[in-house]
């Protein structure tokens, strides 16, 4: 039920954004490089960082000559590895976790003109995501014998559509994500989109943990970018 209430939000979004005067759809994809704070202050530890990535659509609505307003619609990877000893020695560990996530980014984005067909672009806006898949791996290596495994993620169901979920526990993760976004970038050719994004979570990862007195548990994603816009960009 929540994945198809999710579809059914995304699909309203997108589709209310390309029935707007001059709007532009596109694709656009890429990588990313997922963390999650391990301090109160909402630091990281660089050495955490996991590799996943992201694909979706997004539309262009110009609010002004120079102004637009840019929802989309993603699947995206998240998550974080811990990783202890060195591989292929006597005694390593590492464990992963990739949950991924529909994410919806509303991003206002301010262009600027460097040529007759190429803009520099930067911008700002929040984003909600819900969590659909995902899987927690593991490798151990002790005194020379190695296992491995995986198991999916278990999602709580305490989401805007259905608060006080009672089916909350430390082996869960929450459904519901959500935070701010900063992107810039450069159109090239009025169709291409090369950008860089970090994603700033606000909302805790780990089920039952509402404690609002500190940014711990929560995500950090990188993202690097290509896209393309169908149609042409308004002549400013």
């Amino acid at each position: 039920m929540t994945k198809r209430v999710l579809l059914s939000l995304a699909a309203l979004v997108f589709l209310g954004s390309v029935a707007q005067a001059q709007v532009r759809v596109g694709v656009k994809g890429g990588w990313n490089l997922a963390n999650i704070s391990t301090d109160n202050d909402g630091s990281i530890n660089k050495n955490n960082s996991h590799s996943s990535f992201h694909i979706g659509v997004l539309a262009d609505l110009p609010l002004s000559e120079i102004l637009s307003f840019q929802p989309g619609v993603y699947y995206t990877g998240k998550g974080a590895k811990l990783e202890s000893g060195e591989k292929g020695s006597a005694a390593y560990s590492k464990f992963t976790t990739n949950p991924q996530y529909i994410e919806i980014p509303l991003n206002f984005v301010g262009k600027i003109p460097i040529g007759e067909n190429a803009r520099l672009f930067a911008g700002v806006g929040p984003y909600f995501a819900f969590g659909v898949a995902g899987k927690n791996k593991y490798e151990t290596t002790i005194a020379g014998v190695t296992s491995s495994g995986s198991s999916n993620i278990k999602w709580d169901d305490d989401t805007p559509f259905n608060s006080g979920d009672p089916n909350q526990g430390w082996d869960r993760y929450k459904r519901f994500d959500w935070g701010g976004n900063i992107l810039a970038g450069v159109e090239l050719g009025n169709n291409f989109l090369i950008s860089a994004q970090y994603g700033l979570g606000l909302g805790k990862l780990r089920s039952g943990t509402d404690n609002s007195t500190d940014d711990n548990n929560k995500n950090r994603v990188f993202s690097v970018s290509v896209g393309y816009m169908f149609g042409r960009a308004p002549k400013p």
